[in-house]
């Protein structure tokens, strides 16, 4: 069963009562509400005065759930994570940490294959859809998708050659050429950049408790290893689903000026976030068949793990 994703971005009182998320609101004239704990994926916790009870957080860990806390800019800052999702825990981070180099490089080269080959069809969906990519930019810059055909054929293991980095710069030049000139994909940068962080916060986060639920480590990455990561892995597994995410801010870039909006109004409004607080629950296909992005993640972290068992060598990823 699809998990849900619940924001709250209302002042309120949250604890739990009969296995319930309980909900009073501040305003009184709403009306309490509730949800069955059994039934929540994903929290998000974006107002002032938002209150919490212990209770409610130790029986939201322990169903597995990700907990996110944002910061007085409404972004995602914090997540709290079950440190017991597995019942065969330690012999799962074992597995992992004694992980050889060969086999990790190995896992990258799948994974930037995939990421490569998801972003040439997002930009194929999108050429198709418009009939023309570029349409604010010169005739020679029309962009030849078979480069991205050709980066990720041409992934060795580890990617020494760097084909992930090529890849995204061309992909980010392209990806919104329609509505910005000179686009740059950076967490500081201009607008739309403010919606893609929030939208892979929520995809971090999916990854990261499927990574918990599978017994693994979302801190030791097969290639991420910043020491101020406490994320690794799980950036490292979310990759080849950044495209899917990419699509819903991409559609919702296209639907603000299609309203001849501006750019300044660019801003994460709730309507914006509830547009993108579905990804979870956004079909992809994986394995030949159709499955929610949660349920998805799930058999990819599954499939990690039986790889660092030395059982599989493939990890499942979706195709876009």
């Amino acid at each position: 069963m699809i998990k849900r994703t619940l924001y709250f971005g209302n002042n309120a009182y949250l604890h739990t009562k009969d296995k319930q998320l309980v909900i009073d609101f501040a305003d009184k004239e709403k009306a309490k509400a509730s949800v069955p704990i059994e039934d929540i994926g994903v929290v998000i916790l974006d107002a002032y005065q938002l209150t919490i009870s212990q209770n409610l957080i130790s029986n939201l860990l322990d169903n597995n759930v990700a907990l996110i806390t944002c910061n007085s800019k409404r972004m995602p800052q914090g997540l709290m994570l079950n440190l017991e999702g597995n019942t065969i825990q330690q012999e799962r981070f074992n597995a992992q940490i004694n992980a050889s180099l060969p086999l990790k490089k190995q896992l990258w080269q799948q994974t930037v294959n995939v990421k490569i080959a998801n972003q040439r069809a997002l930009l194929l969906k999108i050429s198709k859809n418009n009939s023309a990519v570029v349409t604010k930019s010169n005739a020679d810059t029309k962009p030849d998708y078979n480069n991205m055909q050709y980066w990720a054929d041409s992934v060795r293991s580890g990617d020494p050659d760097n084909y992930e980095a090529r890849a995204a710069a061309f992909y980010w030049k392209t990806l919104f050429v329609d509505y910005f000139s000179g686009f740059k994909r950076d967490r500081f940068e201009a607008k739309p950049n403010n919606l893609l962080n929030y939208a892979y916060a929520i995809l971090r986060a999916v990854t990261a408790r499927s990574l918990v639920a599978s017994g693994l480590l979302p801190t030791i990455g097969i290639h991420h290893h910043n020491k101020y990561n406490a994320y690794a892995l799980a950036d490292d597994i979310m990759e080849p689903y950044r495209p899917y995410v990419d699509e819903i801010v991409y559609d919702i870039v296209a639907k603000i000026f299609s309203k001849n909006k501006l750019i300044q109004e660019f801003e994460l409004t709730p309507d914006i976030k509830k547009e993108l607080l579905i990804i979870p629950s956004i079909d992809v296909f994986i394995d030949g068949e159709k499955s929610p992005l949660m349920i998805a993640m799930q058999r990819t972290t599954a499939s990690l793990y039986y790889c660092f068992a030395g059982d599989s060598r493939k990890i499942i990823y979706p195709v876009l």
